[in-house]
């Protein structure tokens, strides 16, 4: 008798317990007939005993069973359609008998079950947790780390777009409200939804000086002709020249009437005024100045010394930028050197001004006229205005009718914390002036959000960067003065650098850097890079990087500090160093969509100004150069026949030890196994401190305390001697000893003192709670 598995898919009692348990195999049994008949009971018993063996899942079928223990079972026998397999049918009474040990077999029937629904629920389970990591998985995106600083510059720059810009700058314009404190809201709003956690808006109310109701006029008393600050007659006067007299204007500047002759001073030097002097009574006269070659309210200074009651700016039309007629435009100034002008005057009530002198600016077609000058002409042949030998002066009534009133400005700053060292700041200023700020704030929120973007892919930075959009920048940089002399312990302390973009395309002839001597050689790599790029897509403008002084909201910072300070910009004003102060000429702005139709200028100032953000918040070691400081006093004592011999042996001495210090010194600390943070901390303390050690004490109005972004030599402040005194070779002196080889091995005074400040700042939180706005600055707003 043989046996053996077939499949079949037959309907009866048995298949579901065969399916069960034997995973839908059904147990055949090839047999004749006579076999079966011949079986018995023994048999029966053997099938039942083997059946169950299947259920159990055994292997020992055991000994036989005994016959007499089961009663026979009369087999009911089925034929396939075939005729070959014979297949056996439970008989009805089979469950009956067999439910003598109903116990044993119901067990094991439960045991297999729960064994098996427990290993499907199992397998469901590990199924569902694969599923679901891998479905989830690719919508998780782990940070991306950049392998290094050259793929995080990279990827910086490629999400700067000048179509990105231009919404910024469109939605920026779109303003229904031009005030200053809807901007500042916008802005609010605008840097929190670009990512930053911590936005502060504040505001302060300050002293303003605007325009009155009625223009300020110049009289001609000898032809009683009365003309308007650019040069049209009163009587001709259209509908568009009383919004021009927002741009026509001295704000600060004492006001009534003045009658007195005409005086060319030309540009206000100490040779002029000296000469002008020595043939005329120059007290209560009007002066007509030329703007450039050194600062405004330094000149003013010596016109006030020497008398004169009146003055009448105007910029030579062959100062002028080419390109640009100004000729039959007059322009603003402001008289305020800085900061909130109430707290200069010292009074509450309105009507006190910051000099005694009318000032009035004029477009030089009028001035022109006054000095009864020949034509200028064109070009290399041009001719400066200057009033004829033997001529008669001009004599002509000056008014002045500029108002006073108190006004609030408003100041929007932000912070992206730093890592490492977030108690180092990188201060990056623009401003949000109606008339200015337009393009600056697009650029502004482009890098924010360029910057933002690389801190969700998984970047942090080492210091923090700190955002500001200043107010009442236009009138005397009010609002960044207000907010450095509210933080200027924890800033002189803590603040790196500052990176500006006060007004950074005001022209598109010329790419020009501007940069304290210590960022000098950041700030050429930087424009060298954008100039090989450039090549490849056209429109390379020439390399230009000075430290000369000019104006904006870095003037706090820069002259109050000694915060080393960086700008780009394009504008169209010369090169030449004589000119360099035409920028406090404020001049009615064109928008950006009108000066930058596809916004290429803003998205290179932008792109130049992420890098040097990058490498001063990312870079161990700060990118100073103190050879760059020792370089700068030897060039402004070169040529000097009253500097003594001590002088510049000290000046050599400082370059001897500069060079030792940045090549013995700062190339280790660079490289990665070398470099101990304690040591590192401490030698970009001293780096970001070492201008500091280059400051004048007293200085003339108008001019920087520190000596490095100061004019050039060859103006009126040299023949003064304001920069050849020797209060600024002493500080070249002591900080020689700064850059000996042992600074940072052995105890150094100035060392001391750092360590001492940074244990200090620890130990105050207020500092540090001012510098993040936990603590109002100025009136907070709601």
């Amino acid at each position: 008798m043989a046996y053996r598995k077939v499949c079949d898919s037959q309907a009866g009692p048995l298949v579901g317990e065969v399916m069960h348990c034997s995973g839908g195999l059904d147990l055949d049994w090839d047999l004749d007939k006579e076999d079966l008949q011949e079986a018995g009971a023994s048999m029966d018993r053997m099938q039942m005993q083997h059946v169950d063996c299947q259920i159990s899942g055994c292997s020992d079928p055991g000994p036989d069973p005994d016959p007499e223990l089961m009663e026979p079972i009369q087999p009911s026998v089925s034929v396939s359609p075939h005729g070959r397999f014979e297949r056996l049918q439970e008989d009805p009474n089979y469950i009956s008998h067999f439910t003598r040990a109903p116990g044993h077999k119901g067990q094991r029937r439960l045991h297999c079950f729960l064994l098996r629904y427990l290993l499907a629920g199992l397998g469901l389970f590990v199924l569902g947790l694969l599923i679901g990591w891998f479905s989830h998985t690719p919508n998780v995106k782990p940070p991306v780390h950049p392998s290094d600083s050259s793929d995080l510059l990279e990827e910086l720059l490629r999400g700067i777009k000048a179509d990105k810009i231009d919404a910024l700058q469109r939605s920026f314009s779109s303003l229904s409200d031009d005030s200053e404190e809807a901007r500042a809201r916008y802005l609010y709003r605008q840097w929190v939804g670009l990512g930053l956690t911590d936005v502060h808006l504040s505001n302060h109310t300050v002293l303003l000086s605007l325009p009155g109701s009625t223009p300020n006029t110049i009289t001609d008393r000898s032809s009683h002709q009365c003309f308007l600050p650019n040069g049209i007659p009163c009587d001709q006067r259209g509908p568009n020249d009383l919004s021009k007299q927002q741009f026509s204007y001295a704000a600060y500047s004492a006001v009534g009437s003045l009658q007195g002759e005409v005086v060319d001073v030309q540009y206000g030097s100490v040779d002029d005024l000296r000469r002008a002097n020595h043939s005329l009574n120059l007290t209560n006269q009007i002066a007509l100045v030329k703007l450039g070659q050194a600062p405004l309210l330094y000149k003013l200074s010596l016109l006030s010394e020497l008398g004169f009651g009146g003055v009448l700016l105007y910029i030579d039309p062959c100062d002028a930028p080419s390109g640009h007629h100004t000729s039959h435009q007059a322009f603003r100034v402001t008289l305020n050197p800085g900061g909130n002008p109430a707290n200069a005057v010292g009074s509450k009530e309105p009507g006190r001004s910051l000099t005694s002198v009318l000032v009035q600016p004029i477009s030089a077609f009028l001035a022109k006229t006054l000095l009864s000058s020949p034509s200028t002409g064109q070009g290399d042949s041009c001719i400066p205005l200057a009033m004829p030998p033997n001529t008669e002066r001009k004599r002509i009534t000056l008014t002045v009718g500029n108002q006073l009133s108190y006004k609030k400005i408003y100041n929007v700053v932000g912070y992206l914390r730093g890592k490492r060292n977030p108690d180092r700041y990188v201060l990056v200023g623009s401003r949000h002036d109606s008339d200015h700020g337009g393009g600056a704030s697009a650029i502004m929120n482009q890098l924010i959000a360029a910057l933002t973007e690389q801190t969700k892919r998984g970047w942090v930075p080492d210091r923090t960067t700190v955002f500001c959009s200043w107010g009442g920048s236009a009138l005397g940089n009010i609002g960044s003065y207000e907010w450095g002399k509210d933080n200027s312990v924890i800033l002189q302390s803590s603040a790196v650098a500052y990176v500006s973009l006060n007004s950074p395309v005001r022209g598109t002839e010329t790419l020009r850097a501007t940069a304290s001597p210590t960022l000098l050689q950041l700030t050429s790599d930087i424009q060298r890079r954008q100039l090989l790029s450039c090549i490849r897509g056209g429109n390379c403008p020439g390399p230009n990087v000075s430290s000369l002084q000019l104006p904006g909201d870095v003037s706090f910072f820069a002259n109050q500090l000694a915060v080393p300070t960086m700008e780009f910009a394009f504008e169209q004003t010369k090169a030449e160093e004589t000119t360099s102060f035409l920028s406090e000429a404020q001049f009615s702005a064109e928008s950006p969509e009108t000066l930058d139709p596809l916004f290429k200028f803003h998205e290179t100032i932008a792109k130049m100004t992420a890098e040097a953000i990058l490498r001063l918040v990312n870079d161990p070691v700060l990118p100073f150069y103190p050879l760059d400081i020792a370089l700068d006093v030897q060039s402004k004592l070169k040529d000097k026949s009253t500097v003594s011999a001590a002088m510049l042996s000290s000046a050599s001495s400082l370059r001897n030890d500069a060079t030792f210090f940045q090549s013995e010194t700062m190339r280790p600390a660079n490289d990665p196994k070398e470099r101990d943070p304690s040591h590192v901390r401490m030698l970009n303390d001293v780096l970001r401190d070492l201008e500091k050690s280059f400051v004048v004490p007293q200085t003339p109005p108008g001019v920087y305390s520190s000596i490095f972004p100061g004019p050039s030599s060859s103006n009126s402040l040299a023949l003064h001697g304001a920069c050849e005194k020797e209060p600024v070779i002493q500080p070249a002196r002591k900080q020689s000893s700064v850059f000996h080889p042992q600074v940072l091995t052995r105890s150094h005074p100035v060392l001391q003192h750092d360590q001492q400040s940074s244990q200090t700042h620890s130990t105050l939180p207020h500092h540090r709670e001012s510098i993040f706005g936990s603590r109002p600055q100025g009136n907070p707003v709601s």
